[in-house]
């Protein structure tokens, strides 16, 4: 099987388009393509699901441990003939400047993968030898498989940039890419658009493989790899008897910060997954035991999601029927009362958390964050720890207290502050949690939704 990491130099030098573009590519050949990406990102993730039309999986060595960071990539790659992990951030940036850890390295390191080295080429000349020179040879562990220039000006350009690259490199030089209009994804304040909001997906399959037509991927066609983490792979858990819940996942232009993982940790605990949309849907799916609504960008379509009031009165009639509610980010702020929009316009949320929030024009608390339940919640007891990460352009405004459930310490400004507010059977976070970092919160979950199930039989 073909596996590689497509990796950068540093943030913003095109690794998506580089990985999107291998990705058609293969695809174009007639291979099943598996997609994974370093790190918490959830918006090159659903692009790269709609090029593969395979769910993308994230890797990420400071919320998940070395076991289930292989098993994740050894149960992803299960019928598939080639796997492409895009790297975060520069290939060598971790958490912090010291070390590895949570790097794209570290990765590539402990799935044994080689990596295609991504390097912006635009404004460069001889001295991009040095920068291929310095990244080979910063870490002997870490082997090339093959480096892309992007940003390239023309034939000539690279020419001139691949004679002073082969001077000091036996790495094969696979092509450049130009900009190209037909592929670009336009960008907003947490990252790319969605894939949601981007032409269809057949249109940008091709779009992508055409743009691979100055690449030469016959060297990573050749690539083979041991499979040396068969024996991580993720064995399903026996569904909790024959007894199965059904959750509501919001999945729209709204909502759709998910981490695949956490669905499959669900289903494997006895759960069916339900989407449904709050922009577009009057009603929730029939008989639902549980709601989990992930991060977005509600934000822009505060409009669309205030004049859905159908929905809005169905999800608080099913809060205060006593069912588990989960929400992320963007999720809690649709359960709020009202969201303020960095144009001074307020908009009617849901109604269900007595809190109101504000956009805000920066990222606020961004980065990995260390979870300790300090109290008895939905997703484990009191003294858990967990892991996960902060990503978000807004701010809950004071309000009276509500209880808590989360001791939080951010990892880059060392930060701690008690947040995990909890409302009725409603746990609400702007923190992003993997389950698969601690398995045990997807049962806890699955058994949340079993006992509000219960109680509504024996009423």
């Amino acid at each position: 099987m073909i596996a590689f990491m497509v990796a950068g130099t540093a943030s913003g030098v095109g690794k998506t388009t580089v990985a999107l573009t291998l990705m058609a590519m293969l695809r174009e050949r007639g291979l099943r393509v598996q997609p994974f990406k370093c790190g918490p990102d959830f918006l090159d993730t659903g692009h790269h699901s709609a090029i593969c039309g395979r769910a993308s999986r994230n890797l990420d060595t400071w919320m998940l441990d070395d076991e289930a960071n292989r098993a994740i990539f050894s149960s992803g790659i299960r019928s598939a003939d080639a796997a492409i992990v895009e790297g975060m951030m520069g290939l060598y940036d971790g958490v912090a400047g010291g070390g590895e850890e949570g790097s794209a390295a570290q990765i590539a390191k402990l799935l044994a993968l080689p990596v295609v080295l991504v390097i912006d080429a635009g404004k460069s000349a001889r001295s991009i030898a040095a920068v291929v020179k310095g990244f080979e040879s910063f870490d002997p562990a870490v082997h090339f498989a093959g480096i892309v220039l992007n940003h390239v000006g023309s034939d000539r350009h690279y020419r001139l940039l691949e004679t002073s690259i082969l001077s000091v490199t036996t790495t094969p030089l696979l092509g450049y890419l130009s900009t190209d209009p037909a592929i670009a994804i336009p960008e907003r304040h947490l990252g790319l658009h969605t894939t949601e909001e981007t032409t269809s997906v057949e249109n940008r399959l091709t779009a992508f493989a055409q743009t691979g037509r100055n690449l030469n991927i016959l060297p990573l066609l050749n690539l083979s790899r041991l499979d040396a983490t068969a024996e991580s792979e993720i064995i399903p858990a026996p569904c909790l008897g024959q007894t199965r819940v059904r959750i509501g996942v919001a999945r729209d232009k709204a909502f759709s910060f998910y981490y695949e993982d956490n669905f499959d940790l669900l289903r494997e605990n006895g759960a069916e997954i339900l989407d449904f949309s709050p922009l577009s849907d009057a009603g929730l799916p029939h008989d639902l035991d549980c709601l989990y609504l992930g991060g977005g960008y509600p934000e822009l379509y505060a409009d669309v999601l205030s004049r859905n009031t159908a929905m809005s009165s169905e999800i608080r009639a099913f809060v205060e029927s006593g069912k588990p509610v989960y929400a992320e980010c963007g999720g809690m702020i649709y359960l709020g009362q009202a969201l303020t929009t960095l144009d001074g316009h307020s908009y009617t949320m849901a109604g269900v958390l007595p809190m109101e929030f504000e956009m805000t024009p920066r990222l606020v608390r961004f980065g990995y964050v260390n979870v300790e339940f300090i109290a008895d919640c939905l997703l484990g007891d009191k003294g858990t720890e967990v892991r996960g990460h902060s990503f978000h352009c807004s701010r809950a405004l004071p309000v009276a207290h509500i209880p808590t459930t989360y001791r939080l310490k951010y990892s880059l400004s060392g930060r701690e502050e008690i947040e995990g507010y909890r409302f009725k059977n409603v746990l609400a976070s702007y923190v992003h949690l993997h389950f698969r970092g601690n398995p045990a919160m997807a049962a806890s979950l699955v058994r949340a939704a079993l006992q509000a199930r219960n109680e509504e039989v024996q009423v």
